[in-house]
Formats: C-alpha cells, sequence, structure tokens
C-alpha cells in the first residue's frame, strides 16, 4: 500500500510545490488539508481544485473560523494573553487548530505522516509538530522547505517545470500571516530594526495620525467572553470582526516590536490586532471591577507563563490544561459592560459597569456617606508593618 502524506496547505506557491516535491522524494501520495482561520483571500474551492491539480490525490477545506474564534480566541481573551506584554499570540493561537485538524486527516486518510510548509528558522515548525506529538505521536513530520532545502529558486523552478497553475514571478517583499485575530508582517526592510514601517505594511489598520471622528463601544462580557456589541447580541467571531472594522478604522492594534523567538534569535516583527487589542483591554479591565485582588494578582503570573505555553507551541500541554482550568474559574464572575473611546491608535476604557461588581461605591467615597472605618487603619498599619520593623530594629543593631 502506498504511504500517504497529510500536508497543511495553504494554496501558495511553496506548500502547491511540497504536493510534488513530497511525492518525488518520498513515493508517497498526498492529501492537501486547508483550513479557513479567517486569513482572507481566495475561496476555499478554489483551494481544494488548485491542490489536486497541482497533485494531490485528495483535498479537504475547512471553514473553521467560529472554531477558532471560539476555542482559541476567546481562551487568550480571558488570559488577556500578550507574549512579552505586547503580542496578541495571532498566529499562535491557529496552528494548534490545524494541527487538530491534520492529525484528524492523516487518521481518516491512513497517512503515518504529516508534513508543513515551514522554514527551519521559525517558531511554526515547532508549534506544528510538537502538537502533533502530543495529539498522535505515533506520526512522523517532514518539512520540505527545512529538510530538503526547498528554497525558494527551486520551488519556482520546479512549478514551472511542471506546469503547476500557480504564480510564480511576484513576490511581497513581506512574509506575512494573517487570520481573524490579526496579521503578522516580517522581513524585508523590516529586518534592518532602524527602519520604521510604511504605511504600505498595513492592512487591517487606518493610519492613526489621520484626524477622524472618535468612535465609542460599550462590549458586554458573560464569563469574560464578548457576547454584545452596543446591545447587539453578537458571537466571538461576530465580536472581533466588529472590533477589527471599527478599531482597526482608528488605528488601534498596531505592534512593533522585536521578538525573542523560540530558536533563541530575535526577530523584528510588526503586527496588526486591532479587534484583538479592544477586547484584551475591555476585558483587562473588567476584571479589575469584578475579580477578588489575591485572584487578581496570581493571574497575571498565570497570563504570563499561559502567553509563554501558547507562543512556544505547548497548547496540547499538561500545564496549559491545567493553566485552563485556572482562568476559565478565575472569570466566572467577569460579567458587565465596558464602555471605549476608539481614537488615535488607542483603545481608551471610559466606564465600567457590573452586577458582579466589587466597587463599593460607600467605601470608596472621600464625601459623606462613606462607610469606611478609619479608625481601623492605625492598628491595621501596625500590625502590617510589624515584621518589618522588628527585622529593622535587628539590622540596625549590628
Amino acid at each position: 500500500m502506498t504511504e500517504r502524506v497529510v500536508l497543511a496547505y495553504s494554496g501558495g506557491l511553496d506548500t502547491s510545490v511540497c504536493i510534488g516535491w513530497i511525492a518525488e522524494a518520498t513515493g508517497a501520495e498526498v492529501v492537501a488539508v486547508a483550513v479557513d482561520v479567517g486569513q482572507g483571500g481566495e475561496d476555499l474551492e478554489a483551494i481544494r481544485e488548485r491542490a489536486l491539480a497541482c497533485g494531490a490525490v485528495e483535498a479537504e477545506v475547512a471553514d473553521a473560523r467560529d472554531e477558532f474564534a471560539e476555542g482559541y480566541c476567546l481562551p487568550a481573551v480571558r488570559a488577556n494573553a500578550l507574549y512579552m506584554d505586547r503580542y496578541p499570540l495571532v498566529s499562535a493561537l491557529s496552528r494548534p487548530l490545524i494541527v487538530e485538524h491534520l492529525v484528524a486527516a492523516a487518521r481518516r486518510h491512513g497517512a503515518g505522516v504529516v508534513a508543513h510548509g515551514c522554514t527551519g528558522k521559525g517558531n511554526d515548525q515547532v508549534r506544528f509538530e510538537a502538537g502533533i506529538a502530543s495529539l498522535a505521536p505515533d506520526l512522523r513530520c517532514i518539512a520540505p522547505v527545512r529538510d530538503y532545502a526547498m528554497t525558494r529558486d527551486k520551488a519556482i523552478a520546479f512549478a514551472e517545470e511542471k506546469g503547476l497553475p500557480i504564480a510564480t514571478t511576484r513576490k511581497s517583499p513581506y512574509s506575512i500571516d494573517q487570520n481573524v485575530f490579526g496579521r503578522a508582517v516580517e522581513t524585508g526592510f523590516l529586518e534592518d530594526i532602524w527602519n520604521g514601517p510604511v504605511e504600505d505594511v498595513y492592512e487591517y489598520t487606518a493610519d492613526p495620525a489621520t484626524p477622524r471622528e472618535a468612535d465609542e463601544v460599550v462590549i458586554t462580557f458573560d464569563k469574560g467572553a464578548p457576547v454584545a456589541i452596543d446591545g447587539r447580541p453578537v458571537t466571538v467571531l461576530q465580536a472581533i470582526r466588529e472590533l477589527n472594522e471599527r478599531a482597526g478604522a482608528q488605528g488601534v492594534g498596531r505592534i512593533d516590536m522585536v521578538e525573542d523567538r523560540l530558536v533563541g534569535i530575535k526577530s523584528r516583527e510588526v503586527y496588526e490586532a486591532p479587534g484583538a487589542i479592544a477586547l484584551i483591554t475591555a476585558h483587562r479591565e473588567l476584571e479589575s471591577v469584578t475579580v477578588e485582588r489575591e485572584l487578581a494578582r496570581f493571574k497575571r503570573g498565570v497570563e504570563q507563563r499561559w502567553a509563554e505555553l501558547v507562543y512556544d507551541g505547548l497548547w496540547f500541554s499538561p500545564l496549559k490544561r491545567a493553566l485552563d482550568g485556572f482562568v476559565n474559574e478565575a472569570n466566572e464572575h467577569v460579567c458587565g459592560d465596558i464602555r471605549m473611546t476608539l481614537h488615535g491608535g488607542r483603545a481608551v476604557v471610559t466606564g465600567r459597569r457590573s452586577e458582579r461588581s466589587l466597587y463599593d461605591f460607600d467605601l470608596a467615597t472621600y464625601d459623606t456617606g462613606d462607610t469606611f472605618d478609619q479608625s481601623m487603619a492605625k492598628g491595621f498599619i501596625e500590625i502590617f508593618g510589624l515584621a518589618g520593623k522588628i527585622a529593622a530594629k535587628r539590622d540596625l543593631a549590628r
């Protein structure tokens, strides 16, 4: 029986060439799997037909946009997940979803190998292969670009020689990965970290310096999930899309950073994530009203570790699963409304309300009606500072 390889297929030059390349190098049949996570571009059916035209024995396409929003973006919002305190894990979140579809396809088609188009320099190779190892340790992984030194010049020559139905001449100066949660841009002149991004780098966001009217939005959350915008019920996917449009029109969500890659190098990355940044900003603010102090303090450390695990490709790890349980519990009372002004590249919170609020006006006010017993403060301070006072006496006596 001829061996089968399941290939993570995008429809672009590299993965289109990978179909024939794998067949020639290994003698295996290739099953192409394309997953729509809101990246836009071509129709899924056109991508499927191209895979077959490039030599795939079978090709599958999956509209996973809602699955991606509910199962991957929403947990990131609940975790306020920002790698290095800035990056909302745009690419990292989509990889485990694609992995699940690849493994399922491998089972359906009796494949023993899964292939992807990643280089040996980036994070995605780890995310794919570590994820596959966690879900299906019996499957083997190959990466033609990395394992067979399939350079772009070789890919173009192969495509022309075989007459593959794929454009081989036009090349963007950037490497771009995008989905509904955001857009990542790298390479080209951006590799010189002194060069500032130019406007043609951006697609999801308008220039924040352009004068325009501000946009006020009210986002309603239930247990940490966005459920309404301006009083209109929305799914998670609809919330992300609408905020991509509205926050993006105000230039919100532009990120230019030097990032610590998993493979040990630093990389300059430019991101656009207007919906993600608006949602995380609103969610974090609602937590400040509804989450008890010690839980909130501890959660901040969990958020950082959660983001690192996802960035590092450990979505399916035991620690990540355990932290998910904590994050979900911490979001139990994150219910209510956040009002924000979107303007000038910023999402600024201007109002908060919640039936689960821990904010007590009578305790907080300095006006008449204050119910806080200030007479207790002196004794509290004495006890709170007692350990430090005792240590200070010892140190001064030396």
